[in-house]
C-alpha cells in the first residue's frame, strides 16, 4: 500500500491502518514507491529528499497503533538494468520488512529504452527483467508479474511467449524470490489479477511462494478482493500464503487467512 508522497495515492497511513484494522488485517506494511535517484519515473514516486518523510510517517502510524494491530515499514522499489547500486543503498537505509521489486513497462522511461516496435519482443524483455530483478538480491517478492498485459492488452497472447514466461519463473524460483498476486488486476484493462491463472499454475508447479497483496492507492482498497483471491489460489492448489517481516518469509495456511477476515466478498 502506498502514501500520497508518491503522488498518485490519497489517504494518509493511518487511513490504510484503520481499514485494515475493519477488515481484519493483523498487520500492514507500506510499500510505497521508492525515491530514484537517477530521474525514473519522478512524477510516480517520492523525492529522494522525502525518504525520511516517509520512514517517519510510518513510524508514527505504528505508534498510534501499537498493541492494536502491526504496522510496519517496506518499499516497493523498480527494477531496471543498472539500478542495483542505488537500490542496495536505498535497501539498508531504513529497517525495510519487505521490500517488492517492480518492472513499471507502462512508464515512458521504460518504453524508450525497452519498446522498439516489436509488441511481443518487448513483452520477452519484460520477464526477462523479472527474472534479473529476482537474481539481483534486491528484492524478497517480485510484484504484479505480469503487469506488462496492460501495455498491449489485444496482443496479450501469453500462450505465444510462454517460453519466455515459463524460464522466466524457473530463474525465479531458482532464485528463491517470493511472487505477489496483485489484486488490483482486476480494476485494469485486463481484468484479472496479476497474474493471470496461467501463470499462477506455473507458479504453483514450481512452489513459488506466493504473498498477497492489494496494492491500495486510497484506503478503501486496502484488503480488497482478498477472499476471492484466496479462493482462486486454493482452487489452485496452493496450501499458504506468505508474508515478510524484517525481511524473513513466514507463512499462513489459505484457510486461517479466510477465517481471520472480517468481511466477505461476492
Amino acid at each position: 500500500m502506498h502514501t500520497p508522497l508518491c503522488k498518485h495515492a490519497k489517504g494518509e497511513p493511518a487511513e490504510y491502518a484503520s481499514q485494515a484494522e475493519r477488515r481484519g488485517l493483523k498487520g500492514i506494511i507500506f510499500t510505497c514507491h521508492n525515491p530514484d535517484e537517477d530521474g525514473w519515473s519522478p512524477r510516480v514516486r517520492m523525492s529522494p529528499h522525502e525518504f525520511d518523510t516517509y520512514v517517519e510517517m510510518v513510524e508514527y502510524t505504528r505508534k498510534a497503533y501499537e498493541g492494536r494491530m502491526e504496522v510496519l515499514l517496506g518499499l516497493e522499489s523498480d527494477y531496471y538494468p543498472g539500478v542495483e547500486p542505488l537500490l542496495e543503498k536505498l535497501h539498508t537505509s531504513a529497517p525495510l520488512n519487505y521490500v517488492l521489486g517492480s518492472v513499471h513497462s507502462h512508464l515512458p522511461q521504460y518504453k524508450e529504452k525497452y519498446f522498439t516496435g516489436d509488441k511481443e519482443a518487448f513483452q520477452r524483455t519484460y520477464f526477462q527483467h523479472l527474472a534479473e530483478a529476482a537474481e539481483t538480491g534486491l528484492f524478497d517478492c517480485i510484484s504484479h508479474p505480469d503487469l506488462v498485459k496492460n501495455d498491449f492488452p489485444r496482443d496479450w497472447v501469453p500462450e505465444r511467449i510462454m517460453d519466455s514466461i515459463e524460464a522466466c519463473l524457473d530463474r525465479i524460483q531458482a532464485a528463491g524470490v517470493a511472487m505477489e498476486m496483485n489484486t488490483s488486476g482486476l480494476l485494469k484493462v485486463i481484468s484479472e489479477m496479476n497474474p493471470g491463472p496461467k501463470i499462477l499454475q506455473e507458479m504453483h508447479k514450481r512452489n513459488i511462494p506466493v504473498v498477497l497483496g492489494s496494492d491500495s492507492h486510497h484506503p478503501n482498497r486496502v484488503g480488497a478482493h482478498f477472499e476471492y483471491a484466496l479462493l482462486a489460489l486454493k482452487e489452485i492448489g496452493f496450501e499458504e500464503v506468505s508474508y515478510f517481516i524484517e525481511r524473513k518469509r513466514h507463512t499462513i495456511s489459505i484457510d486461517d487467512a479466510r477465517n481471520s477476515l472480517l468481511f466477505v466478498e461476492l
